[in-house]
């Protein structure tokens, strides 16, 4: 495993430059003891940044554009004007990704030396949730003043990284983001949950209920995670790594399986099983958590629906042992770790920041499962 520094918010200063005008005058020219007068012109100064250093990587970017722009604590694209004239500057911005993205529009009024960031987000289409290598594409930033002339027009190179690449970050600082590949409402998902009830008592998988005692919830919950974990065996699934991906800060970025293509490939690394149970979890309304410790990640999921204590599985040995004995082995992996060393990512808590599902790609054999719709100002 690796570990996001997410920085889309990208910002550097830039020097300003300032363009000069020369007059000039008719035939025959001066005398030469006339200088020739020059002007400076102030004009506003722009500057734009993509991306972790260029590369936009699709959880993020989905993310960011679900916020309001006002909201945004990360962009895509951030735009920085300095307005080096003497009158408030009043533009109107638009960025998009052609062939990539929708267009996304804002108004900015920015006074005279004050510089303003404007953090753009655009709608992804499908097809970059159906990415999955890394691709070149082109940004497209224009801005125009109240009288519609163009003040600024600029494309910038980007690097698309596939869907399933994770950005994880220094310390896991941004490991809420695996939250984005637990996808509880997969048609894949719902298969294995349809199966695994045959295995419950009374073919039912209830999630929590809340009118049973603790204990008896507890005990359902074991049973529930049992009955998954016996049909993920039947299918096959077991362990292939397949982490490697590319492009830049690849040691602290990885590639990720959704649970469709783990089910689909019956192969599941250490993460990518616990985002595969997580999803199953999700799904029926439990708590589940997804565990890292230093090269490893397990699942856990609350035993009932107010206790402070999980039950954890050993994902990875899912095709060679059983249910009990990945639960011991889970129990006594974290035991070796001290508590700073341990980092629980509460899906539920990912959920109230506004991390989701990412759209279900269309190389599933499905299609998205949000339309991309473009920000307009207004909306706010």
């Amino acid at each position: 495993m690796s570990i996001v520094k997410l920085g889309l918010l990208l910002g550097a200063a830039a020097l300003l430059p300032i363009a000069y005008g020369r007059l000039s005058v008719d035939k025959p020219a001066p005398p030469a003891s006339v200088t020739t007068a020059v002007a400076a012109v102030l004009e506003p100064v722009y500057s734009v940044q993509a991306g972790i250093d260029g590369e936009i990587f699709p959880a993020l970017a989905d993310y960011a554009s679900l916020q309001k722009p006002r909201d945004r604590k990360l962009a895509t694209i951030s735009v920085h004007i300095l307005n080096a004239t003497r009158q408030v500057l009043k533009d109107r911005v638009s960025v998009e990704i052609p062939g990539w993205s929708d267009r996304e529009t804002q108004m900015v009024a920015v006074a005279p030396g004050e510089t303003r960031i404007l953090n753009f987000a655009p709608s992804f289409l499908p097809r970059l949730f159906a990415n999955r290598e890394i691709t070149s594409a082109t940004a497209l930033i224009v801005a125009t003043d109240a009288s519609g002339r163009r003040t600024y027009d600029a494309t910038l190179a980007v690097r698309l990284r596939p869907a399933e690449d994770m950005y994880w970050g220094p310390q896991f600082k941004y490991a809420p983001f695996i939250a984005a590949w637990v996808t509880p409402h997969d048609a894949q998902v719902e298969d294995i949950l349809s199966r695994a009830k045959e295995f419950m008592p009374g073919r039912r998988l209830p999630g929590y209920e809340p009118w049973k005692d603790p204990a008896a919830q507890v005990r359902s919950t074991f049973e529930q995670a049992r009955a998954i974990y016996r049909t993920l065996q039947e299918r096959g699934v077991s362990y292939v790594k397949s982490s490697t991906t590319f492009g830049q800060h690849l040691d602290i970025s990885e590639r990720v399986r959704f649970p469709r293509e783990s089910l689909n490939q019956i192969s599941a690394n250490c993460i990518d099983g616990a985002v595969m149970y997580a999803s199953l979890f999700e799904n029926l309304g439990m708590d589940p958590v997804v565990v890292l410790i230093p090269g490893h990640a397990y699942v856990g999921v609350r035993e009932s629906l107010h206790s402070a204590t999980y039950l954890y599985i050993e994902t990875a040995i899912t095709g060679r042992a059983t249910f009990e004995t990945a639960v011991l082995s889970a129990s006594r992996g974290l035991a070796k770790y001290r508590a700073e060393q341990i980092r629980r990512i509460s899906i539920a808590q990912s959920r109230q920041q506004g991390i989701y599902p990412m759209p279900l790609a269309a190389s599933s054999g499905q299609t998205s499962t949000r339309a991309a719709a473009p920000y307009h100002p207004a909306a706010e």
